[in-house]
């Protein structure tokens, strides 16, 4: 566990700087990069399904147009066909790829339901506050202050405080109420942590957020598991237990 500190100026900048990381956390947490993917993915396949199609209607259109004295030679039209030959190849690959990659997600999605009620670690700076409460883990490399700041989704700050914490692994628990005390709803938020290392710099503080995995959901790049409002990718857990 960690106590709360006085502040001084090292610690407002640790402050600072965990607020500012929290407020990025909530960007890149809020932004869709699940559907970004399948996006550039389907714009890859259309592409090149599109570069197929072209390359067919010129090669059509070229031996329409050929000067019979002077044919194409065979050399040159074996080598357009073998090009032809690739474009199709890998306009094909794609596809089967695509539901290689849906198939190994239902496999995952069967795996991810055996964790629904359990009560799971992730890393990840997606925080579920669950009935009221939430609980996260870092590891300071030594002992001193510690500032943690959490952000609603909006990247609003809700909660900020410096702590002093122990060398290793360190738990913080945070009871969904804001700086002015009031309290918020169940949801996902976004939390950083910043400390020191041993020489004396600023560090970020990677998390281990616990939660409660109440649901599993598919994306085009993976699974995400549920925690009340927070969405985990899969990939991202650490371990679980029965409760």
């Amino acid at each position: 566990m960690v106590s709360s500190i006085s502040s001084t100026s090292a610690s407002t900048s640790l402050l600072s700087q965990a607020i500012k990381a929290a407020k990025s956390n909530a960007v890149t947490n809020s932004a869709s990069s699940a559907s970004t993917s399948a996006s550039s993915s389907s714009s890859s396949l259309s592409s090149l399904g599109g570069n197929f199609n072209q390359f067919l209607t010129l090669l059509t259109t070229q031996l329409q147009h050929q000067d019979p004295s002077n044919p194409t030679s065979t050399d040159s039209f074996t080598a357009e066909l073998a090009q032809f030959a690739g474009v199709q190849q890998q306009v094909e690959t794609n596809t089967n790829l695509t539901s290689l990659i849906s198939a190994t997600q239902d496999n995952q999605m069967a795996s991810a339901v055996s964790l629904i009620g359990k009560t799971t670690t992730a890393s990840s700076s997606s925080l579920p506050l669950q009935s009221g409460a939430a609980s996260l883990s870092f590891t300071a490399p030594q002992a001193g202050d510690v500032a943690i700041a959490v952000t609603d989704s909006s990247g609003t700050v809700v909660k900020s405080e410096t702590v002093s914490a122990t060398t290793g692994v360190n738990t913080w628990k945070w009871d969904g109420t804001t700086n002015s005390g009031t309290q918020l709803t169940d949801g996902a938020y976004n939390v950083a942590v910043e400390g020191s290392s041993t020489d004396g710099s600023s560090v970020a503080l990677p998390t281990t957020v616990t939660g409660l995995v109440t649901g599993v959901s598919k994306t085009s790049t993976g699974v995400d598991v549920d925690m009340g409002g927070a969405k985990i990718d899969m990939t991202d857990l650490t371990g679980f237990s029965g409760t």
